[in-house]
């Protein structure tokens, strides 16, 4: 108790000093350097959780001084801290709401963010594949879809159209995998089912765009394509024009 004590008192004191007074500006990188300074401390203490809150408290410190990479580097610290003190409690099987859990989801989200905002895909993508993994150790399969759905993103906008393949692949798998199915069937049911048509129908272009060679093409791409190829004589495929419209309108 009394080095929470002693905590709060320090973590009190450098707050105080970040309060707007009378003709006196507040010495922010000062403030923050303090908060990143006790942050290291009380991690050697092993007081993981407290260290977040002084990550999190630099973090709005380097975002007042228009820092944006020191901002996300704060965000992702503290991200990791929560996330080693859900460790520590899980590994004691001690009863919890996961809080520390959603404050670390809560921090990647933010550094996410801010990457995004500071033209970074890749460093948000390498985030989202951080988080999804320490998800999949502890079984959180129900939250690492919307960070799939960020790696994506990323991984389009930096034009990596390989990385984009293996990612909704990777989801379409998980969702068949984990997903309810139909009685007698292996195909999932609900919002399971309608991401494995939108993953598949995503695959399906991603691989006319890439136009793997047949000597390097996976097992599950040649059986995806060899499920929508085959020959057809309808006259509609000879409307060369409206084809073209077609592609241009999904291009």
């Amino acid at each position: 108790m009394a080095a929470e004590a002693d905590f709060l008192a320090r973590y009190r004191a450098v707050s105080n000093k970040l309060k707007k007074r009378f003709l006196r500006k507040p010495n922010v990188a000062e403030a923050s350097e303090q908060f990143g300074q006790l942050a290291k401390e009380l991690k050697q203490q092993d007081w993981l959780q407290y260290a977040a809150f002084c990550n999190l408290a630099m973090a709005r410190c380097e975002q007042t001084l228009f820092n944006a990479p020191g901002e996300a580097l704060a965000l992702t610290d503290a991200a990791r801290l929560f996330l080693s003190s859900e460790k520590e409690i899980r590994a004691l099987q001690a009863p919890g709401f996961d809080e520390h859990l959603q404050a670390a989801l809560n921090c990647y989200s933010f550094a996410i963010k801010v990457y995004i905002e500071m033209n970074q895909p890749v460093m948000a993508a390498s985030l989202c594949l951080e988080v999804g993994n320490a998800l999949k150790v502890r079984s959180y399969y129900r939250l690492r879809l919307p960070l799939k759905l960020c790696v994506l993103t990323s991984a389009v906008v930096a034009g990596d159209y390989d990385g984009a393949l293996s990612v909704f692949t990777e989801m379409q798998l998980m969702c068949q995998e984990r997903g309810l199915p139909l009685p007698g069937t292996s195909t999932p049911v609900g919002a399971f089912l309608d991401i494995v048509a939108k993953c598949e129908i995503s695959r399906v272009l991603l691989l006319m765009l890439l136009e793997p060679p047949p000597q390097k093409l996976l097992p599950e791409h040649a059986q995806t394509l060899e499920k929508y190829a085959w020959e057809s004589f309808d006259p509609h495929s000879q409307d060369t024009e409206s084809l073209k419209s077609l592609q241009t309108e999904l291009w």
